[in-house]
């Protein structure tokens, strides 16, 4: 069985999906489909300068995985830039925030999408190791979307 992708960090969503080289014909002109996690990967290493590690560590993936998927978003540009592709950017495996989660019953810990947190409250997430629908969201998260989503809006779940 394949590992599972992990999800990856991002920081910003841009407010404009599409980029198109020219106004005339826009429906014949081929795309490229940039993931919000390849355009988070050009933000930090280009626009802000980050060393590779850093990019990876903000990201939360390693740094082989960083470099794949910033070679692969630069492979979209340039591709885009050269052959006059409009560039799309949607989708992806990515999460605003990873909140650290625990197992009631068995104790195992682990770091979640918060996207999960619904499922979670919910009761429909369990755990990988005993099946366990008791997971809570751990108190020593100190990320703040992390806090005011988890805890102030009672996902904090016994």
């Amino acid at each position: 069985m394949a590992r599972p992708i992990k999800w990856r960090k991002i920081e910003n969503i841009p407010t404009i999906p599409y980029f198109i080289p020219s106004e005339t014909d826009v429906a014949e002109v081929p795309e490229n489909i940039l993931k919000l996690e390849e355009l988070e990967a050009i933000r930090l290493k280009d626009l802000e300068g980050l060393e590779q590690g850093e990019c990876a560590q903000k990201m939360e993936v390693s740094r082989p995985t960083f470099q794949r998927i910033l070679l692969s978003a630069r492979e979209k540009i340039a591709d885009s830039l050269i052959n006059g592709k409009t560039i799309h950017i949607e989708g992806g495996k990515f999460t605003r925030n990873i909140c650290p989660v625990k197992c009631v019953e068995c104790g195992k810990e682990w770091t979640e999408s918060i996207e999960n947190l619904e499922a979670i409250k919910s009761g429909a997430f369990t755990c990988s190791v005993c099946g366990s629908e008791k997971i809570i969201c751990e108190p020593n998260c100190n990320q703040k979307s992390c806090r005011k989503n988890c805890r102030r809006h009672g996902r904090n779940i016994d």
